[in-house]
């Protein structure tokens, strides 16, 4: 009897849960710290539960209409038996526990690590990775059980028609949207008013408890960058492997059919679903590096922590790639193909080291570029803004570099492997792409560490602790800013290449229905039998316009949200200041549930604006104009969002840590005129990089895979008009 690879993935995937647990268990023994520290802690988890809880029961319903329209109009006729539906669902409700789960136990977690940072970096360290691990591998557990359950489940359906696990992405899609722009609307919001009012004007420190904001700005730390960004990096790990999967059905489809498709060699040593199971088995991989690097991290670490951090990441993927050379073995035997993989699963972990190393030199206070914006402060706040706009717009040439690069070497890796295929190409970007999520776990470890440092961070001066400490946490959440930056352009990378396989899925499907439907008159095909987007076809130059306008009208809604949630929240912080004797005194306690309040209701209200935006536009587009303006929309939008997310959030990061090198000491340090230019700047880029700048990979990713799910309606449109 051979192994089935479906179970065995979904073994990798319970092990993740389980180290999960494991670790949740490690940070509830550990102690929480004295009770006003707990005070602290508990008012911020509590502010983040009421949040999430409201966004649920409003993204719930919103979630069922929309799978009972996709089994009406795409499972019904079909006769899927509802294969579609289930997906959104699964994925769905996956995406939203991921991000829940995550930031549960990073709220729990800051308190400890502040309790920790009494004893030195080293066991601060280890209690922030620790706690970040849980939501990594939890998020990656998740996605490998959805995944795995699902493809055992409705195997056959996936073989027969590989676009029913389209449904399974869109669910994860747009719940991570949904988080995503919620999450960071709220934390910027808080973020904002508590920096103008409590910084600039009232001149007290970063988390001082005097901040009406505080809460509600500790609070946004943990539902926008723990929360969203969980279900962020969550549907980049489900949307990748599908998108994988459905070109390895597409490929088997063709062997079956005997279509000549690859050389003789090639196709015997590929075996039925063996293309499909593959990208499963490489999260497989990655969830063991995952393990084995965050080892690494210890309490002994004393100095350098983003050198551990790196090491462990390093760790990681040498161990992800050896377990890809042996899944690749078992599945291809000795073969150039199953060494073409092997090849592309290294470029994904190179283009994660890569990217890394990118995000690093243009977000890091050790580095000229935020250094540079630091001097710039010293003759306004204009620039500032300007050194640091104009380093977030210098990020994209060398990102675009890795991007390149990424995309051609995997490319050839699987196109001269395959005898000059084409579709085996793309499948070999896909495997690179999968080979780079499948380090999700350690990832999300190092990046989660930042939102529970920043937390301590601000647990540390409200709890009033001594100055030993807070330079402790000073230096974790200086570190942290840097790895949420990197963690923000892996996602933007993974959504960058895991288009080229969606849009290969998307055209495959429109010619599937095409060809089924007889439809030749309406839609021309190439000579190679598929769907041209030419740019002589006027229908491809409108879609290119509409998607490349897309990513910066849904950030332009964005980046007005938080204003407009800024604005209330400054007027209510200046309100309580000026109306509560005894604030500035410390001897009346400012109302923080007010604030909470106001970035709660902005942060649901102003979600409903982008979330039509990105829903509602490839179906208008694919219904009026056809698959070829949609095609087109969906290569602008990538093209366009990309560059503009790098921009947002690598300018935006570089913002915050040139206040941070100010903070050390540098130009007159705190309190300075340079400082009060530079908090200037970091509040415009609180919105960039944790707003807009992130969301757009949502947004890619929900054009790509609503096109997918919605794809065989659009193109049977034709047949009554």
């Amino acid at each position: 009897m051979g192994i089935d690879y479906g179970l065995l993935a979904a073994g990798g995937a319970a092990i993740a849960l389980l180290y999960s647990v494991v670790l949740i268990f490690y940070i509830r023994g550990q102690d929480p710290g004295t009770p006003k520290m707990v005070e602290i802690a508990t008012a911020v988890r509590q502010g983040a539960n009421a949040f999430l809880s409201r966004e649920y029961t409003i993204i719930a319903p919103v979630a069922i209409v929309i799978a009972v329209l996709i089994y009406l109009f795409i499972d019904r006729p079909i006769d899927s038996g509802g294969a579609v539906a289930v997906g959104f669902l699964v994925g769905s409700t996956l995406s939203a526990l991921a991000g829940y789960v995550g930031m549960a136990i990073t709220v729990r977690t800051s308190s400890r690590t502040a309790q920790a940072a009494k004893n030195g970096l080293g066991p601060a360290l280890s209690h922030a990775f620790r706690g970040g691990g849980v939501m990594g591998m939890a998020i990656v557990g998740f996605g490998l059980l959805g995944l795995s359950l699902y493809y055992i489940a409705y195997q056959g359906a996936i073989s027969s028609d590989p676009a029913t696990l389209a449904g399974l992405g869109f669910g994860a899609s747009l719940i991570a949207m949904f988080m995503r722009v919620s999450g960071g609307i709220y934390t910027k919001a808080a973020d904002v008013g508590a920096d103008i009012v409590g910084k600039t004007e009232a001149n007290i420190p970063e988390d001082d408890p005097r901040n009406p904001a505080v809460i509600a700005d500790n609070v946004g730390d943990n539902v926008g960058d723990c929360a969203g960004m969980g279900a962020d990096v969550y549907e980049s790990f489900v949307v990748t492997a599908v998108a994988a999967i459905i070109l390895g059905a597409l490929i088997d489809l063709a062997l079956k059919a005997n279509l000549g498709y690859l050389p003789g060699d090639v196709a015997s040593a590929i075996g039925s679903n063996q293309l499909l199971v593959y990208p499963l088995l490489l999260g497989f991989a990655g969830i063991i590096g995952s393990i084995i690097g965050g080892l690494y991290i210890r309490r002994s670490i004393r100095a350098e922590p983003m050198k551990a951090l790196n090491v462990a990441l390093i760790i990681a993927a040498v161990v992800a790639i050896i377990f890809d050379y042996i899944f690749g073995r078992l599945l291809f035997g000795v073969s150039n193909f199953s060494y073409s993989l092997l090849g592309s699963a290294v470029v994904g972990v190179v283009v994660v080291v890569a990217i890394e190393q990118v995000a690093d030199y243009f977000t890091a206070y050790t580095h000229a570029p935020v250094k540079g914006i630091a001097e710039a402060s010293q003759t306004s706040a204009a620039t500032n803004f300007l050194a640091g706009f104009s380093t977030g717009l210098q990020s994209t040439a060398p990102s675009a570099i890795v991007l390149i690069a990424a995309i051609l070497s995997s490319y050839y890796l699987g196109y001269y492997a395959s005898g000059s295929n084409n579709l085996m190409g793309i499948y070999s970007t896909a495997i690179a792409t999968m080979s780079m999520l499948s380090l999700t776990g350690i990832i999300m470890s190092i990046d989660s560490f930042g939102p529970i440092t920043d937390n301590a961070n601000g647990i540390a001066e409200m709890a009033g602790l001594e100055g030993k400490v807070r330079d402790v946490t000073d230096e974790l959440d200086a570190v942290g800013n840097v790895t949420k930056a990197t963690t923000k352009a892996f996602a933007i990378m993974s959504a960058a290449l895991a288009a080229v396989s969606i849009f290969e899925a998307f055209q495959s499907e429109v010619n599937k229905q095409i060809v089924t439907h007889n439809l030749f008159s309406k839609y021309s095909l190439s000579p190679g039998g598929t769907l041209s987007f030419t740019l002589t076809d006027p229908h491809v130059i409108v879609g290119l316009f509409i998607g490349s306008l897309l990513p910066f009208y849904f950030s332009s809604f964005l980046i007005q949200a938080v204003q407009r949630a800024a604005f209330k929240m400054v007027n209510e912080v200046r309100r309580q200041f000026r109306e509560i004797p005894g604030i500035m005194e410390g001897t009346a306690k400012p109302d923080y549930a007010k604030c909470v309040d106001i970035s709660t209701q902005a942060a649901l209200r102003e979600l409903v604006k982008p979330a039509l935006l990105a829903v509602i536009t490839p179906l208008v587009v694919g219904f009026l104009l056809g698959p070829v303006a949609l095609g087109g929309l969906l290569i602008g939008s990538v093209i366009s969002g990309v560059f503009l997310a790098f921009t947002l959030t690598n300018g935006g990061a570089a913002f915050d840590n040139a206040k941070k090198y100010i903070e050390l000491g540098n130009y007159g340090g705190k309190g300075s005129v340079v400082h009060a230019a530079a908090v200037m700047g970091d509040t415009v880029g609180d919105p960039f990089k944790d707003t807009a700048g992130p969301a757009i990979n949502s947004l890619i990713k929900v054009l790509n895979t609503i096109s997918i799910v919605f794809v065989s309606a659009i193109v049977l449109l034709a047949l009554f008009v």
